[in-house]
């Protein structure tokens, strides 16, 4: 009796073994990618990214104004927690605590929270302490209306000379920063908008007030004050830093630019 011939080879796997065949590959990929995702949070620290996004470098190079609160706590706290970075662990702590709770909280708030510990805790209460130290009955200028810097310069009303001010905003309105530019004559020749600006990206203000006064205690703008105008509003353009209004200083009153149309 002649027994039939097999076409293909070798018996097709039993059902059993190819279901375990299947099982024992998946089984080895999950554990492949476990592995990679235990490796990848291992690795997961503040040098792993590129320097440009490290907070410290990142002051360095374009200042405190431009980092977020998160990657400011990052600076404090210094170092994270196994498997989550610094700037990750400041996250946390930021979403934990509201920004009206975070400097009020006392060591037993903070000694517990994971990831931080007694050194972090006190790192944290002396910062916010020492900030309230510094800034103690200092409240910053808020300009909502000409009157507002009217009545902040009236040192300059009966000056017998031009003195040329630039208020430094933030974007609330509210002062960072007051320098006068120029005293004397004024047009636009003396006052260069580098002499302006310069200041106002340095101090990263989001917008400016001009304002100047006039000897002759009339506000009426001349045309150098016309011609200065635009020069200066159509610079601060250019930079992304508006000129929310030009202010006259005269004796008994004074002349809005904003208010007269005058800002183009």
């Amino acid at each position: 009796m002649v027994r039939d011939q097999k076409v293909g080879g070798s018996n097709p796997p039993s059902p059993t073994k190819f279901c375990f065949a299947r099982l024992w590959r998946a089984g080895k990929i999950w554990s492949d990618n476990k592995k990679l995702t235990v490796e990848s949070k291992i690795r997961k620290t503040i040098k792993d990214l590129p320097k440009i996004e490290r907070p410290r470098e990142k002051l360095i190079q374009y200042g405190p104004g431009k980092l977020s609160n998160s990657e400011l706590l990052a600076i404090l706290l210094r170092s994270g927690k196994k498997g989550e970075n610094v700037v990750e662990l400041a996250n946390k702590v930021l979403r934990k605590f509201s920004k009206d709770e975070l400097p009020n909280l006392t060591f037993n708030d903070l000694k517990d929270y994971p990831g931080l510990g007694p050194a972090k805790a006190c790192e944290i209460i002396a910062c916010f302490e020492l900030g309230k130290r510094l800034l103690k009955g200092k409240v910053a200028g808020l300009y909502l209306k000409p009157e507002d810097v009217w009545r902040e310069l009236k040192d300059i009303r009966e000056h017998k000379k031009e003195h040329f001010v630039i208020f430094y905003l933030d974007s609330r309105n509210q002062e960072i920063k007051r320098e006068i530019i120029s005293v004397g004559s004024l047009n636009a020749n003396l006052v260069h908008p580098r002499e302006v600006f310069e200041p106002a990206v340095k101090n990263l203000a989001a917008q400016v007030i001009l304002a100047h006064n006039h000897p002759s205690g009339n506000p009426e703008p001349s045309e150098d004050d016309l011609e200065l105008n635009k020069r200066l509003t159509e610079a601060g353009k250019i930079l992304g830093i508006e000129v929310i209004d030009h202010i006259i200083i005269g004796r008994s009153g004074y002349l809005s630019f904003k208010e007269r149309g005058l800002m183009g």
